[in-house]
């Protein structure tokens, strides 16, 4: 097999001449977080990007398969999102939500628009943890509940209340944030106990759901808050049906449905402008992050006039939520996706990578499950298709094997055993064609 190679580009990076990787990992052990993870055995330093491109500081390409972790929708430095912020930035940079800007409102106006039915009051804030952590206090003042219902699997944000509905052990603390949080069963078709070929697998696991309400809560909820389909988890697909019976089930318990849009949002998954609607279902609060300003710090909750109405009567106030530069940038993305077609881009290319890797698991034993969305899509590896035993180690080996042919790819799951690929959404057939190729070269050398 052929080495594979990038597609070529005009864009011309700017030579780098600042410290080297070495110098900055260990300035960066010295006086960072030691939490911060990073990826790959010698860790990648990347200086400059251009649309679906990064480079790093030896001028070294690569395709960025994982889009700053599903942040970067539009492409890096996309001109026009460059140019809102670089024009406002030389304006006025800070207006907090004391005053008024014509920024902030015509853009919740355009986010508004795009949302169906009655999801037309928004509140800015600068992360997905604070959106999440936003959406569930609405919830819990507006109903006067407090127990919460999240999924095993899901992933929430890395605050406290963020970490309390979040359900995976890996980014957990031991610290007492989950009371009141109540973990359902992952909605899994490939590891749970309702598989792909049980018609019915969406109604069943939403009986855990009523369960939980029965039995684990005194028969009343604030809230269920679940991603539309499972980002950090690895790209877990809802079997249909799920969201439906579970919101009829919430709601029947007095509570009301967030639906996290951090990860699927804003036409990723080709089909719909929201996750959601593929499941047929109408949330009554959305949380949107990532993707929403195409990698600057900006966050939204947007709910309805009736469930706003319960943060009335406190004051409810975000000193950089809604800035004017953000909300340019935010507003910019909008435009950039319609003008230039990117969830139709996501949809037909999505469908043309995800059959591509299907047919790489139908040559490949490691593979066990492909499943997503549009630009979206999860490669589950398991050491042996029968058991389903977690392959992490592979896993890892695809995504280094991948780095050196120009790929950059991410991985999620409770075991870090699933692949997941989600670049920006103005990559090429000629990019598709590359990332197949890479993972067929990767496989092969397993």
């Amino acid at each position: 097999m052929k080495t594979p190679s990038l597609p070529p580009t005009t864009h011309n990076p700017v030579k780098y001449t600042g410290p080297s990787a070495a110098e900055v990992l260990a300035q960066r052990q010295q006086f960072l977080n030691p939490g911060i993870f990073l990826y790959y055995e010698a860790p990648i330093m990347l200086v400059e990007g251009k649309m679906q491109y990064v480079w790093d500081e030896q001028g070294k390409r690569y395709l960025d398969g994982l889009g700053g972790i599903v942040t970067i929708s539009v492409g890096h430095c996309h001109p026009q999102v460059v140019a809102v912020a670089n024009q406002q930035n030389e304006t006025l940079q800070h207006s907090t939500t004391l005053y008024l800007h014509p920024n902030v409102g015509a853009y919740a106006e355009k986010l508004a628009s795009k949302l169906p039915g009655e999801l037309k009051v928004c509140y800015f804030v600068n992360s997905g943890s604070e959106a999440n952590d936003l959406a569930l206090l609405l919830a819990r003042a507006h109903t006067g509940n407090y127990d919460v219902i999240a999924l095993r699997n899901g992933y929430h944000g890395g605050n406290a209340s963020g970490m309390a509905v979040t359900g995976q052990s890996t980014w957990k603390y031991n610290v007492p944030h989950s009371f009141g949080v109540h973990h359902a069963l992952a909605p899994y078709p490939y590891r749970g106990p309702y598989g792909y070929d049980d018609a019915a697998a969406g109604r069943k696991y939403a009986d855990d759901v009523k369960s939980l309400i029965d039995y684990a809560t005194s028969g009343k909820v604030a809230a269920f808050i679940a991603e539309s389909i499972q980002g950090v988890g690895g790209f877990v697909e809802f079997p249909q049906g799920y969201l439906q019976h579970t919101y009829e089930h919430i709601r029947a318990a007095g509570g009301v449905c967030i639906a996290d849009e951090v990860q699927t949002g804003f036409g990723r998954t080709g089909t719909h402008f929201w996750g959601f609607e593929a499941q047929g279902v109408m949330p009554d609060i959305v949380t949107l992050a990532k993707g929403i300003g195409n990698g600057c710090p900006l966050a939204a909750v947007v709910t309805t006039a009736k469930i706003a109405q319960s943060l009335l009567g406190k004051v409810h106030f975000n000193t950089f939520g809604g800035n004017p530069v953000v909300t340019a940038m935010g507003r910019a993305v909008l435009e950039v996706i319609e003008r230039e077609g990117l969830q139709t881009n996501s949809l037909k290319l999505g469908a043309y990578l995800k059959a591509g890797l299907k047919r790489l698991q139908a040559k490949h034993s490691i593979v066990g499950d492909v499943r997503g969305q549009g630009l979206l899509l999860g490669v589950e590896m398991v050491k042996d298709r029968t058991t389903k035993e977690p392959a992490p180690a592979e896993c890892a080996a695809v995504l280094e094997s991948a780095r050196e042919l120009g790929l950059l790819l991410g991985k999620g799951g409770l075991w870090g055993q699933t692949i997941r690929l989600a670049p920006p959404m103005c990559i090429t057939p000629a990019d598709a064609d590359f990332i197949i190729e890479v993972f067929g070269a990767v496989f092969e050398k397993l």
